[in-house]
């Protein structure tokens, strides 16, 4: 028995989780796998339930769990930069609770969808990747502050790396690439940064671990081009968290809609944390319309990764493709169907 937790968050994470959670009992029950699902509160609503963004009794449940599926959190409720408990503090707690230090982000684009992208189809041929984002360091972690100076007032944020946290997820990238097309690109501002060249030389000796599987290094500028003229020179991208958040949200373009993409946070242990890449779009919240692929297809992660169910991954993933290739869409992507329309018809072909 597989605990999976849900933690639907704020806007439309409660609407996508809930589509996620049919196709996953349906699937389930198909394959035979027995599921118990947990809600719990975390982000915006949990605030205002209790006064923090991760409640203790939410974390237990997720540190108990084969798996965690989250929605979104967020949103202009409490979006106050100067407030001191934030929506976004409770997925940055659990991941470093968790020790999930590695984001998984594939980005397929689906040949139906080529017109969704504002990139020419061409650009669009062959591209199949799989960004590896180091989740729990860098500057998102590191020592920030602010202080008085004569005049005015200076800020800082620490941008900090060790090379056992470089090791453990370039390693991860290399696992991956190894049963890919066996080719690692890591990414970097190591003309500039020391942090950088560290990440460097670790990932230079983590790959003579790895003979098959060749590596090359990129500057972050350079990347963000490439990701948008050559998208199909990748395989497995890694990078450290900054550069992984900004480089990530840009591939979506290639996809076409955020709705589409999934991601998984992953770490040593058994479990998983699975979401969608999107924010919680407040605006279309409660009306319906959201598009749950991306969490179906997080779902898809959370089997493979998390159950060890390949075969039931596969078929949510075939499932999601046949509902597009068949030209069902929300309206992110120009089409008519509600949340749940588009859910029925995924599991329809299941």
């Amino acid at each position: 028995m597989a605990r999976i937790v849900l933690l639907p968050g704020d806007g439309i994470g409660p609407e996508v989780v809930r589509a996620a959670r049919v196709v996953l009992e349906t699937a389930a029950k198909q394959d035979g796998l027995e599921l118990t699902f947990d809600a719990r509160l975390v982000g915006g609503a949990a605030i205002d339930a209790t006064g923090s963004a991760l409640p203790d009794e939410t974390l237990q449940a997720c540190q108990h769990a084969d798996a965690v599926l989250l929605g979104a959190v967020g949103g202009p409720k409490w979006d106050d930069p100067t407030a001191k408990v934030r929506p976004e503090q409770g997925l940055l707690g659990l991941r470093r609770a968790l020790g999930l230090y590695a984001n998984l982000r594939p980005v397929r684009p689906h040949p139906a969808l080529a017109s969704a992208s504002p990139l020419k189809n061409e650009r669009l041929d062959g591209v199949d990747l799989i960004f590896v984002r180091e989740l729990t360091g860098g500057l998102y972690f590191g020592k920030r502050g602010r202080e008085k100076i004569d005049g005015g007032e200076r800020a800082f944020d620490t941008l900090e790396y060790t090379d056992g946290e470089v090791r453990r997820v370039v390693r991860l990238a290399f696992r991956l690439a190894s049963e890919r097309k066996k080719k690692v690109t890591s990414i970097d501002k190591a003309n500039v940064l020391e942090s950088s060249r560290l990440w460097r030389q670790t990932a230079n000796a983590v790959a003579a671990e790895f003979p098959s599987v060749t590596l090359e290094h990129q500057l972050v500028d350079s990347a963000a081009m490439r990701l948008v003229t050559t998208p199909a020179q990748y395989d497995v991208v890694v990078t450290e968290n900054m550069f992984g958040d900004i480089l990530t949200d840009e591939a979506a373009v290639l996809a076409g809609s955020l709705g589409l993409l999934p991601s998984a946070s992953l770490g040593d242990g058994r479990v998983g944390l699975y979401e969608p890449i999107h924010g919680s779009a407040p605006d279309i919240a409660n009306r319906g319309i959201a598009n749950p692929l991306g969490t179906i297809a997080s779902a898809a992660l959370l089997c493979r990764h998390s159950l060890g169910a390949a075969a039931t991954a596969a078929r949510i993933e075939r499932a999601v493709d046949r509902v597009l290739t068949d030209g069902l869409r929300t309206a992110d992507l120009g089409g008519a169907l509600g949340t749940d329309e588009l859910t029925r018809a995924v599991v329809e072909r299941l």
